[in-house]
């Protein structure tokens, strides 16, 4: 468990460490004073010299070269070390083979693998694909080995301009929405039947130069208007812990997301400020906050981009701060003789501040040598998976007062050992409208427009790695 959990931290620390890293030392700085500056990232101008697209079964079904290309041969590496780990979460981030470094973000059931010939920063490449793969679910809904199958034009359109030479070019959305139009039915079916058979010659990519690329703030486009001008904002907040068997917090901690949707006419500024600000730490900011604001008055000011973007990530590791929103009640145990045990689970809702568990599911992942189970659920549903010897308990919306039940008995392998440990919970649950941690936005402000936009805030609670020890 602690292998799986320093793997997870070291995911997390890689991703939200560095949100937003590249973008404050590269996007931010002007044309020409990048120029100026290019002796200083020689070093680093073949980054990346492959991208490879693998799906969690291991196919590769995309791969982009900016310089010679690789063999696919290369992958192997990584699909040798994919296969001994026990989930695809758990494959270490940089792995280095005989002639290359091998660096991997898992996002959506896909691997982004890219291929490195040089000695590199670690973080400002994976900074770089987690922005491919914001950037994929932008233009297309969702990052899929289907919807980039079917958008595949545009895929590399997108790819050719996001790296020059190996190197991060243009990464704001907003900046690739002017050079490369999204992709709608009419101009998917035009690539697929018009334009690759008639005109091989002709593609999205616009003829002229983005009007935010010059800017000082290229996350957003120039003359931006709306009829319905609206800001929404969405606390999310998911929660990590560990309970020991008597309902005892082992560890806690809350990972927070504030995603935005802005539409926003003109230029305006806006000044986001919380009831409880102080108790975040390990901030990390989109590029467009400013952090000396933040730093003074714990307040957010910024210009914002244009249409979706992540705002701010945060941790809340002080444990004391973690509230628990569930209780649950267990007793997993195996007979010393004869082939069966027993099991009996209770689950309760514990700190919800009077709002609904939802979408509540007990994970049990069952010792080899259980053939089959017999219970009884008070609430919901329970499968279990003979082969992967997994029981799922899926509960739905958590009653209050009448809190599920889950018992009956375990029928084991005759002459089986009894097992060395009883298994651990996993528990997946959503709270709508509550941000675990008490996190409350106070007031949006905006300055430079007359107009008075829509405003709107969303919380939610969801359960990250939740286990109960037995």
């Amino acid at each position: 468990m602690s292998t799986k959990r320093n793997f997870i931290d070291l995911q997390r620390h890689l991703k939200d460490r560095t949100r937003g890293a590249f973008s404050a030392a590269h996007t931010l700085l002007p044309y020409w004073h990048r120029v100026t500056h290019q002796w200083q990232l020689e070093s680093a101008a073949e980054m990346i010299h492959s991208l490879f697209l693998i799906n969690h079964t291991g196919d590769i079904f995309l791969e982009k070269h900016w310089k010679s290309v690789i063999s696919r041969g290369v992958c192997d590496y990584f699909l040798e070390v994919k296969e001994k780990a026990v989930e695809p979460e758990n494959v270490p981030p940089v792995l280095q083979t005989p002639h290359h470094y091998l660096i991997s973000i898992y996002r959506d059931k896909l691997f982004f693998l890219s291929v490195i010939q040089t000695e590199v920063p670690p973080l400002f490449v994976i900074e770089f694909l987690h922005r491919v793969a914001d950037t994929f679910q932008d233009y297309f809904g969702e990052c899929s080995e289907s919807i980039i199958k079917d958008n595949v034009v545009t895929v590399y359109e997108l790819l050719e301009e996001m790296l020059d030479n190996g190197f991060p070019l243009a990464t704001e959305s907003n900046i690739l929405k002017e050079m490369i139009k999204p992709p709608t039915i009419l101009r998917s079916v035009v690539n697929t039947l018009t334009v690759l058979l008639f005109f091989p010659g002709s593609s999205n990519v616009g003829d002229k130069l983005p009007t935010g690329q010059l800017s000082n703030i290229p996350w957003r486009r120039a003359a931006v208007k709306y009829t319905n001008n609206e800001a929404y904002f969405d606390v999310i907040e998911e929660i990590d812990a560990i309970l020991d068997k008597s309902g005892m917090t082992v560890f806690a901690e809350i990972q927070g997301v504030i995603e935005a949707c802005t539409r926003l006419s003109g230029m305006p500024d806006l000044t986001l400020s919380f009831m409880n600000p102080r108790l975040l730490d390990d901030v990390s900011f989109h590029p467009c906050v400013r952090f000396k604001r933040w730093e003074s008055e714990r307040v957010l000011s910024f210009i914002p981009p244009d249409g979706n973007f992540t705002l701010m990530t945060y941790h809340v590791s002080s444990q004391n701060l973690v509230a628990i929103p569930v209780y649950v009640k267990q007793n997993i145990s195996f007979f010393e003789t004869g082939s069966c045990g027993r099991l009996d689970i209770t689950i309760g809702p514990k700190q919800t501040m009077g709002k609904m568990v939802e979408g509540l599911m007990v994970t049990v992942h069952m010792p080899k040598a259980v053939l089959s189970v017999n219970l009884t659920a008070s609430q919901g549903n329970y499968t279990y998976d003979l082969a992967t010897k997994v029981l799922v308990w899926d509960i739905g919306k958590l009653n209050p007062q009448k809190p599920p039940n889950l018992r009956g008995t375990l029928s084991v392998q005759s002459g089986a050992p009894r097992p060395e440990e009883n298994p651990a919970l996993d528990i997946k649950l959503k709270i709508q409208q509550l941000a675990i941690s008490g996190l409350k936005v106070n007031r949006l402000d905006m300055y430079g427009e007359k107009y008075k936009p829509f405003k709107g805030v969303k919380y939610m609670t969801k359960a990250g790695k939740f286990q109960v020890r037995t």
